[in-house]
């Protein structure tokens, strides 16, 4: 059975209403003294659904001295990726150019991409560039991306030489134990999906209609794409205050989108430390009702430089003691003390 069949089993849809279903909307108005982060991976596939992944990574970082001013840029990157079915990474530019990123042809998405990239490129994690968000978030992009065409065909879990419903069966039970929401007994261990449900929930545009300078400008896209995106807003001040968002969503053929997973996230840093002095995440759309149970354990994360957090999360938030997208939004806020530099820099 091929892999992208696998990882598109791993998401067929047995949800519940008990799933949140509700997301936060537009991004807020972006703060005074602030820096604000944000990122984008939309994938398509050009060449139709069973041919190669194309990869549009998109991220910004902008400082604001007063609400609604005009920012300031101070960081962008992007990339441009095709990804084989198996998420094996045929071809790979980043723009400003980096010729490391050449490294990564070859490699394939999932947790030992993330260890290339580190390799391959170290300065790029070293200096929390936007760059290295978007190639991190790699892996998990190209792991869903097949539901995106849950909003575009019925049959969209029906692929060429499909396994029968044992062997489904079969690769659904081996990812029990990754994540809270395939916890043992979970509904989402549970093979046949709920007829005619594709999941998800609706959704406004990011982009706030009196903030339009807010979010950087996404691609264009015609046909199935799914999209992850991210933000965070970093507020000078004792403490220093963090304000972030996650979603993964499709396009929809009306011209809408269907949100998969979002997460709001809040916390405060103390700003000698930079440790982490409270946190709180907030579910908004995700696709079992087990999945927000993993809030209950942030806790564990409470007096963690944030600098650590890309290594601690997984460490502290392992298996069914964690979200799979919950601690990728929680590992992103590694950049914190890198934008809060900005913000001393550009305002100070």
């Amino acid at each position: 059975m091929g892999s992208d069949r696998k990882s598109e089993g791993i998401w067929r849809d047995c949800l519940s209403s008990a799933a949140p279903r509700e997301t936060a909307g537009p991004a807020p108005a972006r703060p005074p003294h602030s820096a604000r982060r944000t990122s984008s991976i939309d994938v398509t596939w050009p060449d139709g659904r069973l041919r190669d992944m194309l990869l549009l990574g998109r991220a910004r970082d902008i400082l604001t001295a007063e609400s609604q001013t005009q920012p300031r840029v101070v960081a962008q990157d992007s990339f441009r990726a095709r990804l084989q079915n198996d998420r094996t990474i045929l071809a790979i530019v980043a723009d400003p150019a980096r010729p490391a990123a050449a490294a990564l042809v070859g490699a394939r998405g999932g947790g030992h991409l993330r260890r290339i990239i580190d390799e391959a490129m170290p300065e790029e994690r070293r200096n929390s560039t936007p760059l290295h968000l978007i190639l991190d978030d790699i892996s998990g992009t190209s792991l869903i991306a097949g539901w995106a065409w849950s909003q575009w065909t019925a049959d969209w879990l029906t692929m060429p030489n499909a396994t029968d419903e044992e062997q489904l069966a079969a690769v659904i039970q081996s990812k029990q134990g990754v994540c809270i929401g395939f916890a043992p007994g979970s509904s989402a261990l549970n093979v046949r999906p709920a007829p005619g449900v594709t999941g998800g929930a609706p959704a406004p545009d990011l982009r706030n209609r009196e903030d339009p300078d807010g979010w950087h400008d996404f691609p264009m896209a015609e046909g199935a794409s799914l999209r992850r995106a991210r933000r965070i807003d970093v507020t000078l001040g004792d403490p220093v205050r963090i304000d972030g968002a996650f979603q993964d969503s499709a396009s929809r053929p009306d011209g809408g989108r269907m949100v998969l997973h979002e997460y709001r996230l809040t916390a405060t840093a103390d700003l000698e430390t930079l440790c982490l002095t409270s946190i709180t995440a907030e579910p908004r759309v995700l696709p079992f009702p087990e999945c927000p149970s993993a809030t209950q354990n942030l806790r564990r994360l409470l007096d963690v430089p944030l600098m650590e957090l890309r290594d601690r999360v997984p460490a502290q938030l392992r298996g069914t003691d964690g979200c799979t997208h919950l601690n990728d939004a929680l590992r992103a806020l590694t950049a914190v003390p890198a934008l809060l530099d900005s913000v001393r820099r550009g305002l100070g």
